[in-house]
């Protein structure tokens, strides 16, 4: 039992009252040389919210019965919501009075104050505050004479930041800044700060962007060691590696990627086999070869856990002599990969594979267009695409295959729109649009899923340490209200074990319909967030017992990971010493990188939000056709065929005094009855766009006859 655990059952006991950290000492015999050491451990355990030291400096335990942990998510309005990992769904609201100085992001200890009753949330006060998020901020800068204040971009910041005169740095009104917090909020008293950094004015080129960079605290500078580690590395492969290897160099593999990207560290090959299967190859760059376990460059990939792709900008997990260089696989150069040889039979089934390290050389470097326009018959075989074309025509061929059986064992197809925003040379958007997702882009998708499938499940029955891509199940809650939902649409799932099969079926019906926009955003609302884990776990989305990511490690953390246990494991190096120390630490690597994706998430939709608003900035008064896509208590939500979004709200809607008839998920006129319901067409006019809250109002210009009762 480890010392933590000791702790927490002497604090259990119904005999044990609070006690200051000397009493507990005494109490375990600690002595006087390890009393720092001890103390240190339950500054630790506060820190987690294991055991609380109350104002008198005395520990207990923390009672789960009236309090909670978790973190604070804020409003703008001043309120907030305590969101706990130990009571999923039960998110405690605390009042603009209650929050005793916590701010959006920190983790906190919050006493519930009133029990949940039907439909309503939990309410509560926090009573400490573990862990500030906000060590700095990103805002507006507004100078008063002798002082500033600071608005955060952060919208769910609802405290403006106090800078005084000798801390502005100069600011000047409407300059971004980056502020450095000395003074935390206190009842009726802001924070206050020093500016650390000016960014700039928004309309200067880039620092609308960068901005967003600096609220996720992206790091896109790297260290000097690391730059030269990278530019240490060298750009040849020297003859002993190769020899060392199975040689592919003459085999016909090739890259399929956007005709912009520049790390390319997935190949593809194909043979048709004599009993009618195929055997497919995907070949993906060494990486760990040059990045080597806890040198200063796997530190600075395990920080930066993944590359954030935006509009204007790349911040990779790499520097650039790597990532578009020595590991990217280039047409016509020899590079070192990891290879996956899949055999594969006519109704799609991997009967047999093979892992190895491999040297290959790319035959060419085709574009997902030029593939798509092929594959769809738009342009001819004897096109650019002359020499691939059969081969091309092939992985077409397996593609269907691969993907009816995906269908077949239920894995959900999800084919949302993304969007395509288009910069001018100023960072000015010029044109957004919806994206395709085309034939070439999909056979790329199925070839990556049966490789990150066949590798995850050889690596489970291998019984090693791994990482895994998981999918729970979805939100009970979520998934009810989901189904009350779908039933106004004349929909059902049933059975009462779900199955992805039964979403499936559904996505298959609302296929093409009005409603299927709303319903796939809906039922992709009620599942749970795929995150990395050392445990195994089935990937609900994907209907797949076995997941895990291996084809991406120039820009995915977990990716380089697992082909360095895949390598110790083929090379029989994988000690039970070094088995023991993956164990130990693959769960930070999971929990970490699960955080930076997200983190990557929210920027890329930040950056495309903000883009979206300014765009639309420029189309005041215009009309559009769109769809509704959400209702609320305040409004509804429309979205427009080129995916922009935009909110009609109530306070617009002229014509009529409307309110939300929420158990129907409709909003509906109080004196003309006419109804608004997820999925109905309406016209829209741009009424307004606030590019600093990156929000886009419209008005209704007119609406179809059917959204009448």
């Amino acid at each position: 039992m480890s010392m933590r655990e000791i702790i927490i059952e002497f604090m259990k006991q119904p005999k044990y009252k609070p006690m200051l950290k000397e009493e507990i000492a005494v109490a375990f015999k600690i002595d006087r040389k390890d009393q720092r050491e001890f103390f240190k451990s339950l500054e630790s355990m506060e820190k987690e919210g294991i055991i609380l030291k109350a104002r008198n400096e005395r520990y207990g335990l923390l009672n789960s019965e009236y309090m909670a942990l978790g973190v604070l998510e804020g409003n703008e309005k001043g309120f907030g919501f305590v969101i706990s990992k130990d009571r999923p769904g039960e998110d405690v609201f605390i009042s603009a009075e209650n929050m005793n100085g916590a701010m959006h992001g920190d983790k906190v200890v919050v006493n519930i104050l009133k029990r949940r009753e039907t439909s309503r949330k939990q309410e509560g006060e926090i009573i400490r505050i573990l862990e500030r998020a906000n060590e700095t901020v990103i805002g507006t800068y507004e100078g008063n004479g002798n002082f500033g204040f600071v608005i955060p971009d952060n919208h769910k910041l609802s405290y403006d930041i106090f800078i005084p005169k000798a801390g502005s740095m100069n600011a000047k009104d409407g300059q971004k800044v980056i502020v450095e917090l000395t003074r935390w909020p206190e009842p009726r008293r802001n924070p206050e700060g020093n500016v650390i950094e000016v960014l700039g004015y928004p309309w200067e080129k880039g620092t609308d962007i960068l901005s967003i960079v600096r609220m996720f605290n992206l790091p896109s500078v790297f260290p000097e060691d690391v730059i030269k580690e990278a530019q240490a590395v060298p750009m040849r492969i020297p003859e002993d590696e190769i020899s060392r290897r199975r040689d592919l160099r003459q085999l016909k593999l090739f890259t399929i990627d956007g005709a912009d990207a520049k790390d390319l560290d997935d190949a593809v090959s194909i043979e048709s086999l004599d009993n009618g299967g195929y055997r497919l190859g995907v070949h993906i760059a060494d990486v760990s070869h040059y990045v080597k376990d806890g040198s200063p460059l796997d530190k600075e990939a395990l920080k930066r856990g993944n590359s954030v792709y935006l509009l204007d900008r790349v911040i990779p997990m790499l520097l650039h002599e790597l990532s578009n260089g020595i590991c990217s696989l280039n047409p016509k150069e020899d590079r070192l990969a990891m290879s996956v040889i899949m055999d594969i039979d006519k109704k799609g089934k991997v009967y047999a594979h093979e892992i190895f390290e491999s040297v290959i050389n790319s035959k060419a470097r085709l574009i997902y267009d030029d593939v798509s326009d092929l594959l769809e018959g738009k342009t001819s075989t004897e096109g650019k695409l002359r020499d691939v074309a059969e081969e091309l025509f092939v992985m077409k061929e397996l593609m269907d295959i691969l993907r009816s059986r995906r269908e077949r064992r239920g894995s959900i197809d999800f084919d949302f729109p993304e969007s395509y925003i288009e910069l001018d040379e100023n960072g000015k958007p010029i044109d957004v649009r919806k994206l395709e997702r085309r034939v070439a882009n999909r056979l790329i998708e199925e070839f990556m899923l049966v490789c990150n499938e066949t590798v995850a499940e050889r690596f489970f029955w291998a019984q090693v340490p791994f990482l895994y891509r998981i999918h729970e199940d979805p939100n009970p809650e979520k998934l009810a209200d989901f189904l009350r939902f779908i039933h106004n649409f004349g929909y059902s799932v049933r059975g009462k074990e779900l199955h992805p099969k039964d979403f499936q079926r559904l996505t298959d019906e609302i296929k093409g319909r009005r409603e299927e926009p709303v319903i796939s955003t809906l039922l992709l609302r009620t599942m749970q967030k795929a995150v990395y884990s050392s445990e195994p776990g089935k990937h609900f989305g994907l209907a797949a017992q076995y997941y895990s990511h291996f084809t991406s490690p120039i820009r995915r953390y977990p990716d380089l990971q697992i082909h360095r246990i895949i390598k110790e494991t083929l090379r029989g190096s994988l000690s039970h010493r070094r088995m023991e120390h993956l164990e130990g630490w693959l769960p930070e690597v999971a929990e970490h990188t699960s955080m930076t994706e997200r983190r990557a998430e929210e920027a890329e939709r930040e950056v495309d939000d903000l883009k979206k608003a300014q765009f639309m900035a420029e189309r005041i008064g215009e009309e559009y056709d769109g769809i509704v896509s959400s209702v609320t208590s305040f409004g509804m939500f429309v979205q427009l065929e080129n995916t922009i979004e935009g909110l009609v709200h109530f306070s617009n809607m002229e014509d009529d005094f409307y309110f939300f008839d929420e158990g129907n998920y409709m909003i509906v006129g109080e004196r003309t009855k006419r109804t608004y319901r997820l999925g109905d067409e309406v016209r829209i006019k741009v009424i307004g766009a606030d590019i600093g809250k990156k929000n886009i109002d419209f008005a209704i210009a007119s609406a179809n006859i059917d959204t009448d009762d």
